[in-house]
């Protein structure tokens, strides 16, 4: 899935993230959120420069309740890092693409 960002969904999502081999980046987002969309050029970067370590997905949060409401999002954008169904790291609110790259570095 390199260089590609995934959609997920509450249907899909145990059986795309949670039980996925490897690290998987969820971006919960809306489309009314402007950080959300300064950020989302970020994920198809994510997906270019770390696609052979990690997958990268997005998932909007208003359409898809359930699974925001079970990691607690409550402030968006949340970008949550999972590793074989667990959560790794999260980081809330906009994040510029040096701090992106330290996030990720840093739990990769």
């Amino acid at each position: 899935m390199a260089g590609a960002v995934a959609d997920f969904t509450d249907a899909g999502f145990e059986s795309e993230v949670l039980k996925a081999s490897g690290t998987v980046l969820v971006d919960y987002w809306a489309a009314w959120c402007g950080p959300c969309r300064l950020i989302a050029p970020l994920m198809d970067w994510v997906a270019d420069a770390y696609g052979d370590r990690l997958s990268v997905g997005k998932i909007e949060v208003d359409a898809n309740p359930n699974t925001r409401d079970a990691y607690q999002v409550q402030g968006i954008p949340t970008l949550i890092l999972y590793r074989d169904g667990e959560v790794v790291a999260r980081h809330e609110g906009a994040i510029a693409k040096a701090q992106l790259q330290s996030f990720l570095d840093a739990n990769l």
